[in-house]
């Protein structure tokens, strides 16, 4: 059996406008790739500990849109959506990232940039978060999303590793 791996997202602020999460997976990138856009398995990580996702939307091509649900353990609906701008399969996606509250716009959204890659049959996930303003990055950082991010990734590395 695989051992798992770092157990826990690195979470660093590269520069006043971006986040970047780094995490190990003890599993090939592959099953990384292909649990992090297969919506079936995207459900079932997606909400990490605090909820149910209850619609998972995922057009994986450039120019293709996504959107993903979750009602939260409290009752309440949490949404998130955006559109891919480069997808190169178990390498890199690249994508806008909306929370849909009230007069959240496409305009201006977070850009994502996901990269996977492997070493010695291990996988490691970094994810640069752009926002374009200090304020916005900080907004994501208070929101509490580290949290629910870490449920998510452990959540995540334990379906990739159910796939081999």
């Amino acid at each position: 059996m695989a051992q798992p791996g770092t157990g826990a997202a690195k979470v660093t602020l590269p520069a006043d406008d971006q986040i970047l999460i780094t995490r190990e997976f003890a599993a090939p990138r592959h099953l990384v790739y292909r649990a992090w856009t297969t919506p079936d398995l995207v459900r079932r990580w997606w909400a990490g500990r605090r909820g149910k996702t209850t619609d998972v939307e995922l057009d994986l091509r450039p120019g293709g849109r996504w959107r993903y649900v979750m009602i939260a353990n409290g009752g309440f609906e949490v949404a998130f959506h955006g559109e891919y701008r480069e997808v190169l399969p178990n390498e890199k996606l690249v994508y806008t990232e909306v929370y849909e509250i009230p007069g959240a716009t496409d305009e201006g959204a977070p850009v994502v940039t996901v990269t996977f890659t492997e070493e010695a049959g291990r996988t490691t996930v970094t994810m640069r978060t752009e926002t374009h303003s200090r304020e916005l990055r900080d907004m994501i950082l208070e929101s509490g999303m580290e949290v629910g991010l870490q449920e998510q990734l452990v959540i995540l590395e334990e379906l990739a590793l159910s796939l081999a």
